[in-house]
């Protein structure tokens, strides 16, 4: 039975369970749903998912995720202590640094067809450079965030990084030897290629 996904493949939320499912190799059917006529608030939806945000997933056959790609490292204690340590500091710090700038970089031009708040995204850029900084020192002593594997913890940055590397700010990235090495080698992996063909927010053709 093929897994059925809800969502969007440019959401940086969706993009992120669209590649875990590639590294497993899952077959699955991603199906839209229209935010702007608040499908995702409609019973149907809530069904799936109660707090009516995407995505949303039917479970399907859940035995496709094997342990072939375990990218929480759960057979070793020690590793996937460190991958949760990473994923908490991605959403608590990286992500809380870099969804701002994403949204008055890309969302409030491509979106709302608004002007950009300089004000806020110079903030939000001053807090990302520490949280990178904090990176660029791990990885001098680690080739990924929770250790010497591609984990769930270094996936979970590549949409928002795929969008920023299309604005000015991708600068961020580059400045850093390390934390740039790291992205180029996240971002090559052939699932994320999949995943990176549908993230078309920012695209200027």
């Amino acid at each position: 039975m093929t897994m059925k996904l809800y969502g969007l493949a440019m959401s940086t939320c969706t993009s992120n369970v669209i590649g875990c499912l590639h590294e497993h190799g899952a077959e699955f059917e991603l199906v839209p749903v229209n935010l702007q006529n608040g499908e995702h608030k409609q019973p149907a939806f809530l069904a799936k998912n109660p707090f009516g945000q995407i995505p949303a997933l039917d479970d399907g056959d859940l035995t496709l995720f094997g342990s072939s790609c375990d990218l929480l490292r759960s057979q070793n204690p020690k590793e996937a202590a460190l991958v949760k340590t990473w994923m908490e500091v991605e959403s608590q710090q990286f992500r809380p640094a870099i969804s701002p700038i994403f949204y008055q970089s890309i969302i409030v031009p491509i979106m709302y067809g608004g002007s950009p708040n300089q004000t806020i995204i110079d903030e939000t850029s001053a807090k990302l450079g520490k949280v990178l900084d904090v990176y660029e020192k791990r990885l001098s002593s680690n080739k990924y965030l929770a250790g010497d594997f591609y984990s769930l913890a270094d996936l979970h940055h590549l949409s928002y990084i795929y969008y920023l590397m299309k604005t000015p700010y991708g600068k961020l990235i580059n400045e850093r030897p390390r934390v740039r090495a790291w992205w180029e080698d996240i971002s090559s992996r052939p699932a994320f290629k999949k995943v990176a063909a549908d993230l078309t927010l920012g695209d200027k053709n």
